[in-house]
C-alpha cells in the first residue's frame, strides 16, 4: 500500500492504514527529531508528531507527499521541545547513520575516518541554528532542498543559502573533505 492509499484508508478509519504509515516513517521521524536537538527525548516528539499527524490528517493536502508534511510536524514538535527547556539542546547523532564503511583489517583506515567523523560532527554541533538544520536536513537525512524548505518551513532561497554558509563554515574548519 503506498502513501495516497494508506492516506484515503486512515481517513476513512482504518487504523491499520495509518498504522502503516507509522511503520513506513517511524525511523525516519526518529533521527529527524534526534537530529534537530530532541536527543533523549525523540520518541515523546515522534509519538506527539504522529499523534498531531493523525489529527490533522484532513487538512493534509492529497496532492503533495507525505514525508515532508509529516517531517515538518515533527521539526515544529522538536522545536517546541528545546524552547520549552530554555537552553540549547545538544545534536544527538547516531554515528552508525553516518559511518563509511572502513575494511575491519585497516585499523589505521578506521582510526582516521572516526578522527574525521568525530571533527565533523562536533563542527556540526556548533554551526548557528540555521545552518545546522540546513545541513542536517539536507546531507543526514538527505531531503532534498525543496522538501528541506517544507520541513523547516523556509523559503527554498534560505534553505540554499544556510546550506551554503554551513558547508563553507565545515569545510574551513574541517577541511576540505566535507561536501
Amino acid at each position: 500500500m503506498d502513501d495516497d492509499e494508506a492516506i484515503a484508508r486512515s481517513l476513512a478509519g482504518d487504523l491499520s492504514a495509518y498504522e502503516a504509515l507509522v511503520a513506513r516513517y517511524s525511523t525516519l521521524a526518529h533521527r529527524t527529531a534526534a537530529m534537530l536537538g530532541a536527543g533523549d527525548e525523540a520518541e515523546d516528539v515522534v509519538q506527539e508528531a504522529f499523534v498531531k499527524a493523525y489529527r490533522h490528517l484532513s487538512s493534509f493536502r492529497r496532492d503533495a507527499p507525505f514525508r515532508p508534511w509529516l517531517l515538518r510536524i515533527v521539526a515544529n514538535e522538536t522545536h517546541n521541545l528545546t524552547r520549552s527547556r530554555g537552553r540549547r539542546s545538544e545534536l544527538t547523532v547516531r554515528l552508525s547513520a553516518t559511518v563509511s564503511a572502513t575494511a575491519p583489517d585497516d585499523p589505521e583506515g578506521a582510526a582516521v575516518a572516526g578522527d574525521r567523523r568525530s571533527r565533523l560532527l562536533e563542527a556540526v554541533r556548533r554551526l548557528p541554528d540555521r545552518e545546522r538544520q540546513a545541513v542536517i536536513c539536507r546531507y543526514f537525512l538527505q531531503l532534498s532542498e525543496a522538501e528541506t524548505a517544507q520541513v523547516l518551513d523556509w523559503p527554498l532561497g534560505t534553505v540554499k543559502s544556510s546550506t551554503h554558509r554551513g558547508l563553507a563554515r565545515l569545510r574551513e574548519e574541517v577541511g576540505h573533505d566535507v561536501t
